[in-house]
């Protein structure tokens, strides 16, 4: 199997904070749209695939990947020019400086991340941990000019194209637009199902798991499956009993994060069909962070779990991830929705 780089460039330089996913989601529209036999988007905005199942009197699976990115949003111009912001979703203040970044008004505008230079810092400045409110964006346009293109409340991306890294990805916005596109190309790939599957690829997850909340309501589903990044825990500074989470050991099985613990007869299911399948994974067990997992269980009322796929740098700049991990994601999704009714669910 190999991926197509072309169209996951696409997606993940594809601009959509949360609340602004509109560009993103006309480009996964046209990407399905000969692959499902309904497709709508509901009222927040997230879009809805529907692929009905074989079997009468059928069940309901939804699978569930964001397709929002974590950015900002415009609420202060100054006599300068210069831009204030604040974000939508989590960041790490020290990874900002001297990033570029868009600027989507009534046109985007390339922009630089700035802030003091060490320079013009004293000795204090200096030991001082940066915050949010210490940066600013410059696009090299006074006031009067920026107010005719960029009103207040215009969302910010930043600005990262995708880059092949040995055997890794490496891009911004990888969560959770990997997952946007795992579950593309497993529609793709699907030929018949038992039971009918929603994807939905939800908006504003990165500000309270909001869109999927809406999705589970309105289905209802029996099974709920969500698509998201797992953290990398194999790099330098974590002891060896903290790297659960590695690049290049297979699709992650979700068993905990913040905001959920899966259901453990989810859990078993997606386990028994990689090690049937021989498809590589390792546990996805998160201590911090949620996922749409959450609402699928509490609002959609369903047998929940997840699949991930584990991220090095998340909610940075850039983040990278491994190519063969992708590969497995694809391939336990696809078998899990094709095999759903096979399994005996009242066993665990």
């Amino acid at each position: 199997m190999d991926l197509n780089l072309t169209l996951l460039k696409e997606i993940c330089e594809a601009p959509g904070v949360s609340g602004f996913e509109n560009r993103i989601r006309k480009l996964i529209e046209s990407q399905i749209k000969d692959f499902a036999d309904e497709i709508s988007v509901d009222n927040i905005g997230n879009l809805l695939a529907l692929k009905k199942g074989t079997k009468t009197n059928t069940k309901k699976v939804m699978v569930a990947a964001h397709m929002d990115e974590i950015g900002f949003m415009v609420n202060h111009i100054d006599e300068n020019g210069f831009i204030r912001f604040f974000p939508l979703g989590g960041f790490d203040p020290k990874t900002l400086t001297s990033q570029r970044v868009v600027v989507h008004g009534k046109k985007d505008l390339l922009g630089v991340m700035g802030c003091k230079p060490i320079h013009l810092m004293n000795e204090a400045e200096k030991k001082k941990t940066l915050t949010i409110d210490d940066f600013f964006i410059d696009v090299g346009l006074d006031k009067k000019e920026i107010e005719k293109i960029i009103p207040l409340g215009s969302p910010v991306t930043r600005q990262r194209e995708l880059a092949e890294l040995g055997n890794c990805i490496t891009c911004k916005s990888l969560d959770n637009r990997i997952s946007v596109y795992i579950l593309i190309e497993v529609l793709k790939q699907l030929k018949k199902v038992p039971y009918d599957v929603y994807a939905v690829f939800t908006v504003q997850e990165e500000v309270g798991l909001r869109g999927a909340k809406v999705a589970a309501q309105n289905i209802v589903p029996d099974f709920g499956i969500a698509l998201d990044t797992g953290v990398a825990n194999d790099i330098p500074s974590n002891k060896g009993y903290d790297r659960y989470g590695k690049l290049h050991a297979g699709t992650g099985i979700k068993k905990l994060d913040r905001s959920v613990i899966c259901d453990s007869r989810m859990v078993n299911y997606l386990e028994n069909l990689a090690i049937k399948y021989k498809i590589p994974y390792q546990h996805d067990i998160k201590l911090a962070g949620g996922t749409d997992t959450a609402s699928l269980q509490l609002n959609g009322r369903s047998i929940a779990g997840a699949i991930s796929t584990v991220t090095r740098y998340l909610h940075q700049t850039t983040e990278t991830l491994s190519k063969s991990d992708v590969k497995s994601s694809i391939s336990l999704l696809k078998v899990a929705l094709e095999e759903m009714d096979q399994f005996d669910w009242d066993k665990y």
